[in-house]
């Protein structure tokens, strides 16, 4: 069950329904996770400042459970969705940020219980 959070200083509208799509598409392939269990939220038109500037960038937050939790299976998600991010919204990879969470089973709440019990 990843969450995905997307901030950016890009107007709303560089994020319509279909790049959200592609977006779950991607991530879940590359975690090896199923689509119907991506939870994501989008955030635009913040100000936002990377690397010295308040020129287009975006901030990207991934939590999971399990794959999230080492620098070599990081080092692989990096590289698959900065790829993505960089064709979808014509971002340079020094205008993009991407932080990883590793969650436990406990972490996360799930229709009245936590994953650990489901």
């Amino acid at each position: 069950m990843p969450f995905i959070d997307i901030q950016s200083n890009l107007p709303a509208s560089s994020f319509s329904e279909d790049f959200v799509k592609k977006l779950i598409s991607t991530v879940a392939a590359t975690l090896g996770k199923p689509e119907d269990r991506m939870n994501v939220v989008v955030k635009p038109g913040l100000l936002i400042f990377i690397a010295g500037s308040c020129s287009p960038c975006v901030m990207l937050s991934v939590s999971a459970i399990g794959v999230t939790d080492t620098a070599d299976k990081n080092k692989e998600h990096s590289a698959k969705i900065f790829e993505f991010l960089t064709r979808e919204l014509g971002l340079t990879e020094d205008r993009i940020v991407i932080q990883f969470h590793a969650l436990q089973p406990h972490q996360v709440g799930k229709m009245g219980t936590v994953m650990s019990f489901l």
